[in-house]
């Protein structure tokens, strides 16, 4: 795959208080960031996912013609679709923006030794960095669902599945390899402890 376009990646690393702030120094980063093949911007922020911190990139994409975005914070599933919208309110393609976790899976476990920190700060946004070099516009697409469901073992489990499915309007199959459900309480003559018929 080659690149088709000139580059123009920005750079933003947060500070999370002081979750990644208090180990390794932002800043630091943010230049060896700039040193980087395609960087044409990078900035640190207090809370990069706060409303100064998203404004700050909303602007950046317009003010340096941004067409691809790096973000040094916490982890993807807390706040990929918070930068995701982020970006496209500024007019680029959601899936141009890669997201870098320093947070989980650096200073956090790393805090006790902030220079090893430091250095894997930096090779994780260089891999971000070479990664979202050669990211392409996707456009999302709507793929109809059929609300049907098919349970597998007529058993205790399988029947509640069965009836739980469709009390939520879902068409629900359920499939036996027996002539009979019930699995192994359809065996049992009566249950403790009321001694109740099994079926």
């Amino acid at each position: 795959m080659t690149i088709s376009e000139d580059l123009r990646i920005g750079v933003y690393v947060c500070s999370c208080g002081s979750n990644i702030g208090g180990v390794i120094d932002p800043a630091e980063v943010a230049d060896y960031a700039r040193t980087l093949p395609g960087v044409v911007w990078a900035r640190t922020n207090l809370y990069m996912c706060g409303d100064p911190g998203q404004n700050a990139i909303r602007q950046d994409i317009i003010e340096h013609r941004l067409n691809r975005v790096v973000v040094a914070a916490c982890s993807v599933r807390m706040h990929e679709p918070t930068f995701r919208a982020c970006v496209a309110e500024a007019g680029m393609n959601p899936f141009l923006m890669e997201m870098v976790n320093i947070r989980e899976q650096d200073t956090w476990v790393h805090g006790h030794e902030p220079e090893r920190a430091l250095i894997k700060a930096r090779e994780m946004i260089a891999a971000g960095v070479a990664k979202v070099a050669y990211s392409q516009p996707l456009t999302p697409i709507t793929v109809p669902v059929t609300k049907t469901a098919m349970v597998i073992g007529g058993g205790v489990a399988g029947i509640s599945a069965a009836l739980d499915l469709g009390d939520m309007g879902i068409h629900t199959y359920l499939v036996e390899r027996e002539q009979s459900i019930g699995g192994t309480m359809a065996q049992l003559n009566k249950t403790f402890p009321t001694m109740d018929c099994s079926i």
